[in-house]
């Protein structure tokens, strides 16, 4: 990603979702009007719900309960974007994020599969994962770290599961850190928990470390190398493998983890655009994983 500072994130998504005769490709996009770096979370009606969350290196957002309404198949993926501050204010000037100008866009398609770092409830080998989330809150948004909570809930064999999750993301950092506490019955749940990253139908090469703690997957997407990754302790890890599938969305790395005596499991997952210029190879985003600290 690009060192320029993030404008509030999504703040002009609306204009820019709805503008559909774009520009000449080469057209420019307006000067920053930030000048201070920060991260930054935000609830999105005007974009079907969505929650967002940014740093000066990366973008994130979940989809929300408008979701629904659309008819898509977008449920609790976790979504990257490679776009910077100027793309917000580029929306007055009908410049399409979906455009890369050489600063960014959002070629990344996250659907129905885990996206980057997504997870579900696993059972019989199987992924049992939520719709969109239902509610979310702002615990703090401060320049250097801002702190969320989306909560999920799921079926599992008929019992109600409750997901509070909690993110983290920090200025500086390629890796956001989620702890997620599962509950059943107002008790903490004792389940296993699958976590993900979408190899995007097998295009993606998927790059497993058990015993440091770290899976990779890198891919080209409009051009560029994109790296995407979760990182856990691996004194709590399970298992690890690559799922492969036919179906659409639904070929991933997947590691297994296992929730504490609160319910809660604890990872963190990122990615790296080789368009930014900083991480530009599969090995360097490997060793930037590998080096990630998990306590």
């Amino acid at each position: 990603m690009h060192r320029a500072p993030l404008l509030p994130l999504l703040s002009l998504l609306a204009a820019l979702q709805s503008a559909t005769a774009a520009p000449d490709p080469k057209t420019p996009l307006p000067p920053p009007t930030n000048t201070a770096s920060a991260t930054w979370c935000r609830f999105v009606p005007e974009r079907c719900d969505d929650f967002a969350w940014e740093n000066d290196l990366m973008a994130f957002r979940a989809y929300g309960p408008a979701i629904l309404k659309t008819g898509g198949s977008e449920g609790s993926g976790i979504d990257c974007w490679f776009i910077i501050d100027r793309w917000y204010d580029g929306a007055a000037h009908g410049l399409s994020y979906h455009i890369d100008r050489g600063e960014g866009h959002d070629p990344y398609h996250t659907g129905a599969s885990r996206g980057c770092g997504g997870l579900g409830i696993w059972k019989d080998g199987k992924m049992i994962v939520s719709g969109p989330y239902k509610e979310w809150k702002i615990i703090s948004r401060e320049p250097d770290k801002s702190v969320f909570e989306l909560t999920y809930d799921y079926d599992l064999d008929g019992t109600p599961v409750h997901e509070v999750k909690r993110v983290t993301i920090e200025l500086g950092k390629r890796l956001f850190r989620v702890d997620s506490t599962f509950s059943q019955g107002g008790k903490p749940a004792d389940l296993d928990i699958a976590v993900g990253i979408t190899t995007h139908d097998g295009k993606a090469a998927a790059n497993l470390n058990p015993g440091q703690g770290w899976m990779a997957c890198w891919e080209k997407i409009a051009g560029h190398g994109v790296g995407t990754g979760v990182a856990i302790d691996p004194g709590k890890l399970k298992s690890m493998t690559e799922i492969k599938s036919a179906a659409k969305d639904a070929s991933h790395a997947l590691l297994v983890t296992h929730t504490d005596a609160t319910g809660t499991v604890t990872y963190y997952a990122g990615q790296a655009w080789e368009g930014a210029g900083e991480i530009t190879t599969p090995a360097a985003w490997e060793a930037y994983l590998a080096a990630w600290p998990r306590h």
